[in-house]
Formats: C-alpha cells, structure tokens, sequence
C-alpha cells in the first residue's frame, strides 16, 4: 500500500507543474478566466495561439513522462513495475487537474495521459495518436478525439494486460485494470460538458467558425 501512495505522490507533485498556468502568467494572463476556464492544452492553444498549445502540449507531456520514468527507476526490481508506473501517470493526471495551490482548478488531463501512453507502451500509442489524429482532422472535436484515445487505452490496457504483455504480476492485474479504468473515466468526466455539447450540436471545432 504504501508503494502504491508513494507513486501517486510522486505523480501528483510532477502533476503540480502547471504548464498552461504558468505560461499564460508569463503572458500576464491567468489562462483559466479566458476560453474553457482550464489551463490545458487545446485552451492554451485557443486563447494564446499554435506557439502556446504546443509549449504547454509538451510541458504537461513531458512532466508525466519523467515522473513515470522516476518511478520505473524506483522499482524496477519489482514484478508489478507497470503498475507502479501507471499508479504514478495516475497521480500526475490528477496534480493536473487539481492542483491544490490553484484551488483545485487546472486541465482535463489528457497531455499528461498521452505521457502516460508513451511511458506504457508504443503499440498503444501509436494505435492512439492515429485515432486522435483521424478524428480531429475528419471532425475537428478535439473532445471527441480525447475521449476516444482514453477509451482505447483502458481496452488496449486490459487486451495487453490479459496476454501477459506487461511486467504486472497476476493478484495484481485486477488492480492495474482498475487503475486504467480510473484515467479512462475520470478524463471522460473532465469532458462531460463538452459530451452535453456534442450531443447538441453545439460544441466548438479546432478550427473554422464556433458552434451557435
């Protein structure tokens, strides 16, 4: 239990490096009064321009990455490594999304997830980025393109798991599915208003005139 707290501290600290949020001051602007309201990625990229979506894009990238890295290091002489690994991407997601030093208010968490996907594993990536990209250009609903690449990775996560392809030992699949499942659901709840909107109709495209 107490690695397990461990990595999510770990995570949770990394996850406190607000990318958006410092940016946006850098530019004397606190980025979460303008656009969405949060510091992530897609509203950097809105409000501040292409320069800015891609600092903050990498900056919350990375940062889930090197604490992933840490704390492979850490434990890896351990035979549930995978899970330790995802215990820590589960921890910086959440330091993302509520910071405490902001009053629990910062991004959506999926920069960091695509840290995460990049620290588990390539085939899982590379089957993500491909149906992110193919659904913003074909749709242009960043959301829609999220929310899909979270789903991919919680079944491609369990698939993988189930043949033996991570280092996680057996009494702890269950748990690394569960922690997968976790990211899954709650970036799909950081997205609930924007699901409300694409349901009617009405949510804003990466580029073109905005939804009435």
């Amino acid at each position: 239990m107490m690695s397990r707290i461990l990595c999510l501290a770990v995570g949770y600290v990394f996850g406190l490096f607000q990318t958006g949020y410092l940016y946006g001051k850098m530019n004397h602007i606190d980025i979460r009064n303008y656009g969405s309201g949060n510091s992530g990625t897609t509203n950097a990229l809105r409000v501040l321009g292409k320069k800015a979506g891609l600092i903050v894009f990498f900056g919350d990238f990375f940062k889930t990455v090197f604490a992933c890295l840490l704390v492979r290091m850490i434990f890896k002489n351990s035979e549930s490594v995978d899970m330790y690994v995802l215990y820590a991407g589960l921890g910086v997601v959440l330091g993302h999304n509520f910071p405490c030093y902001l009053k629990f208010k910062g991004g959506k968490g999926i920069a960091s997830m695509a840290g995460i996907l990049v620290s588990m594993d390539w085939r899982v990536t590379l089957v993500c980025a491909v149906l992110f990209l193919g659904t913003v250009i074909l749709t242009r609903y960043v959301s829609l393109g999220s929310i899909l690449v979270v789903t991919a990775f919680f079944l491609q996560m369990v698939v993988y798991g189930l043949r033996g392809d991570y280092q996680v030992a057996e009494r702890d699949l269950f748990e690394f599915f569960c922690v997968a499942g976790v990211l899954m659901v709650m970036a799909v709840w950081r997205h609930r208003a924007n699901v409300k909107r694409l349901l009617s109709g009405t949510e804003n495209k990466l580029w073109g005139q905005k939804a009435k």
